[in-house]
């Protein structure tokens, strides 16, 4: 059995999809099996991380069919870490919405399972193949889920969404023909040793195909220019939907950083790429910074603060170094987390806000104002990176990976960044706890169930900072492990499992 534990992050949200898909339960049954499959997703990726702790890499060949023709999944220490990711966030997310916001589409559990499934896959494939087919997978459920409860408002934000990513879609279809024509083959590791060798002709159309691959991360990323689609999709989408989305842009900066260690090094095309990711790195941080400070809203206010995040991720993977690769890991479960949570919050007040909802002006006063100015606060201070959670060691770390000429770019546009963030949240905090008292306050509060989706999140702040040290030790040695040579080793020949 334990053989095939890297295909079981994939399974279980699957199966757990096409029983809530294909039959019809009420909300109760639905909402314990989805609880259910989430928690024992939580439980198996803590085994997988584990595993992947040996510092071996495992392949695992579906049905006996060996890379580079059959499906091949890959468990290392980053892809491992990154289902643990996906598994803490998708259980609050879900604890969240079964207090009553799935009940507005009886399809929400069965969609929510189907997107994890796409999310595992893209960090377990070693295929570009089937990186897209997963790609798919999790657009088309967050397509459903970005509708899920219907309004203008989704609708359109939804409309620039599916085309974008259809766009995208395309340009990965033509990216893999191009890889394909030159390399013969889309496994990945496969692909990183032909790459290195290819000369000419080939190695030029190489080349292109692997940089139509960093627009379309790049897209996926929301890195600017590509960028502009997501604080109004994000604003739009329901609460454990936005949250779950905080995710997905990680999903870009993951194949970025797996495909940039794979594919790319040793390569020509390897200095514009990393010339490319730093420049735009830095471009998406100052223009998010901006677009944080312009907000109106509390919601579009996080997803800028989220596209802060993504600009200062793709610097780091594109200083092309060991310590910003382990930094960058820091803080992208971070980033993720309190992103998460910030969209939980932001539902919590409109529902007690009235008309005004999270728009940044005077309204009612809120019915649980000390719990939820609580909250906001712990959340507020992580997200800006100030001591003692998680983001000042995240924002330190990679501070600390610059160069001297890298350095003078990414200290001040990340401190301006934070500076702004500090403004902004503290503009928006004053607005709703202390100049909103008009009216008296309404009958809603907070769910039991709305409240603990929100402190699994807001707990990783405090554990993240408590076990600093075990954490940043394996980061760095994923970073070590992306960096040597070995990672990029000939495919298993193994029956149908794993092999070190």
């Amino acid at each position: 059995m334990a053989q095939h534990l890297p295909i079981l992050p994939i399974l279980l949200p699957m199966l757990a999809a096409l029983v809530l898909l294909g039959l019809r339960l009420d909300d109760a049954r639905q909402r314990l099996i989805s609880t259910v499959a989430t928690l024992l997703l939580v439980a198996l990726a803590t085994l997988l991380l584990q595993l992947a702790g040996s510092d071996e890499v495992y392949h695992y060949a579906l049905g006996n069919w060996q890379a580079p023709f059959g499906i091949a999944l890959t468990l290392d220490r980053l892809a491992a870490l990154m289902v643990l990711l996906t598994a803490v966030l998708a259980l609050g997310c879900v604890t969240f919405a079964c207090s009553g916001e799935d009940a507005q589409d009886s399809h929400f559990h069965g969609l929510f399972q189907l997107q994890l499934m796409g999310l595992n896959g893209a960090f377990l494939t070693g295929d570009l193949f089937n990186l897209f087919v997963f790609f798919e997978i999790l657009l088309l459920a967050s397509y459903a889920l970005l509708m899920h409860g219907g309004g203008k408002a989704r609708v359109g934000a939804g409309l620039h969404y599916v085309v974008l990513n259809l766009i995208g879609s395309a340009l990965f279809l033509v990216a893999l023909g191009v890889l394909y024509g030159a390399t013969g083959t889309l496994n990945m590791l496969d692909m990183g040793q032909r790459m290195a060798a290819l000369d000419g002709d080939r190695a030029a159309l190489a080349t292109t195909g692997a940089l139509l691959l960093v627009v379309v991360f790049s897209l996926k990323a929301a890195a600017l220019p590509l960028y502009f689609w997501l604080p109004r999709t994000y604003a739009a989408a329901p609460a454990p939907v936005a949250a779950l989305f905080a995710i997905m842009t990680k999903v870009g900066v993951y194949a970025l950083l797996r495909v940039e260690s794979l594919i790319f090094a040793g390569t020509p095309a390897s200095a514009p790429v990393q010339t490319w990711l730093w420049v735009t790195g830095l471009a998406t941080l100052a223009l998010a910074t901006l677009g944080a400070l312009g907000a109106r809203d509390l919601r579009m206010l996080v997803a800028y603060l989220v596209l802060v995040s993504v600009g200062a991720l793709l610097a780091a993977v594109g200083m092309g170094q060991h310590a910003s690769d382990a930094a960058l890991l820091y803080y992208l479960v971070h980033s993720t987390l309190v992103a998460a949570a910030l969209f939980l919050i932001a539902e919590l007040i409109d529902r007690q806000r009235g008309q005004a909802g999270t728009r940044l002006v005077c309204g009612r006063r809120l019915n649980q104002q000390r719990l939820l100015g609580g909250l906001f606060m712990v959340a507020a201070i992580g997200m800006v990176g100030l001591p003692p959670l998680s983001g000042a060691l995240g924002k330190l770390w990679l501070l600390q990976a610059a160069g001297s000429e890298q350095g003078l770019w990414l200290w001040a546009l990340l401190l301006l960044a934070t500076l702004a963030a500090l403004i902004a949240l503290s503009r928006a905090g004053s607005v709703l706890f202390w100049a909103s008292h008009k009216g008296k306050p309404g009958n809603q509060r907070v769910r039991p169930g709305q409240l603990i989706g929100v402190l699994w999140l807001l707990a990783s702040l405090p554990l993240l900072t408590l076990f600093a040290g075990p954490i940043s030790g394996y980061a760095e040695a994923t970073a070590a492990q992306l960096a040597r040579s070995e990672v990029v080793s000939t495919p298993p020949t193994t029956t149908a499992g794993v092999r070190p």
